[in-house]
């Protein structure tokens, strides 16, 4: 009786060797895990991509239009056959530098398959991208230029040419003769110090304007945006003509100063940067003379496109512009414009 004890320990020896074996040859294709989520192999290999989308805070209705493409690029690429989960997270105010260069860390550590992130600093994120990128994760950089090219692609609005076309719009609006007033929002971003300087370069251009206040910066919030535009305004009130803001925060923060002092309504005429749902109903009354409008559902949706087509092997452009328009209430119901200031966020967002 003793051959057949003998082949059955044998089998057993064979079968308890064949489950060690996926330790090894089991994971052909994988080049490394994220926490249990697979992470692909050159090429698309594996079972999916990990995307970090970061922004700069989470606050601003701009943020939510960001979220809104990156998660329509999500389900076009998973319904297309490439599995890919976005992880959307980022600070809560958009001055709080420390707590994205930590998100940056984090997810660093995971292992993501890569990242789109909006820097609010144009310097202080540049030390966390760079050792992303040393590390082998890319990153596409969007919103907001970053002082180094060690990222994938930069996808943003051309935000000195934004700020042009509200300096040359608001000239127009007043005669190219006046005094204006320019709210700056905050030391280090690179998207609104571009348009405040397109804004200057525009107005400089009319010998008939002058600059009575351009050192001003209203901070992160819509809180504290109002809280300057009221100083702003109670200093210069008396003499000022026309005012420019930067941004969805201090645009809503001066919209309702120019109202609390009875300034509104075409009294000091005001262009605006980005939409959000009060600043769209200040132009639609009138408070409002014009916005200066991009396209974040699209930033975020190319911001994920261009990364997930750069980690399967395909060549992506070093830039993309992702447009900018002048919107007042002469165009601000034909339908393209209305989807930029009212976009489908629901259909993404759920």
């Amino acid at each position: 009786m003793k051959p057949p004890f003998r082949i059955l320990g044998l089998f057993v020896v064979a079968a308890l060797l064949a489950g060690c074996g996926d330790g090894g040859g089991g994971r052909a294709g994988v080049a490394g895990t994220n926490g249990g989520e697979a992470k692909p192999a050159a090429g698309g290999a594996g079972k999916g991509y990990t995307i970090a989308v970061i922004p700069k805070g989470t606050i601003h209705e701009f943020w939510r239009s960001i979220e809104a493409g990156a998660r329509k690029a999500e389900q076009e690429l998973t319904a297309a056959g490439t599995a890919v989960q976005v992880i959307w997270k980022g600070p809560l105010r958009e001055d709080d530098r420390d707590q994205q260069i930590q998100v940056v860390e984090n997810f660093t550590s995971r292992r993501v398959s890569g990242m789109v992130l909006a820097p609010l600093d144009s310097q202080a994120l540049v030390s966390p991208v760079e050792t992303t990128a040393g590390a082998g994760i890319p990153v596409v950089i969007i919103d907001s230029d970053l002082k180094t090219d060690k990222y994938t692609s930069f996808i943003a609005t051309d935000n000195f040419r934004g700020g042009q076309l509200g300096g040359e719009y608001l000239a127009k609006l007043l005669g190219a003769k006046g005094n204006v007033i320019l709210l700056r929002y905050a030391v280090g971003s690179a998207s609104t110090e571009a348009r405040e300087a397109g804004f200057l370069d525009a107005i400089q251009k009319f010998p008939g304007i002058k600059v009575i206040s351009s050192d001003q910066y209203a901070g992160a919030t819509r809180e504290t945006s109002y809280q300057a535009a009221q100083n702003l305004l109670n200093r210069f009130g008396r003499e000022v003509n026309g005012v420019f803001s930067p941004n969805e925060s201090v645009t809503v923060g001066m919209g309702k100063a120019l109202r609390d002092l009875g300034l509104s309504g075409g009294k000091v005429k005001m262009i605006g940067f980005d939409t959000g749902a009060q600043a769209v109903a200040d132009l639609r009354s009138g408070d409002i003379q014009g916005l200066v409008v991009q396209n974040p559902l699209r930033m975020g949706y190319e911001g994920v496109i261009t990364l997930v087509k750069h980690l399967k092997g395909e060549a992506v452009p070093k830039r993309i512009d992702t447009g900018v328009t002048l919107v007042n209430q002469e165009n601000m119901n034909e339908p393209a414009v209305k989807e930029l200031l009212e976009p489908p966020l629901d259909k993404y967002l759920k």
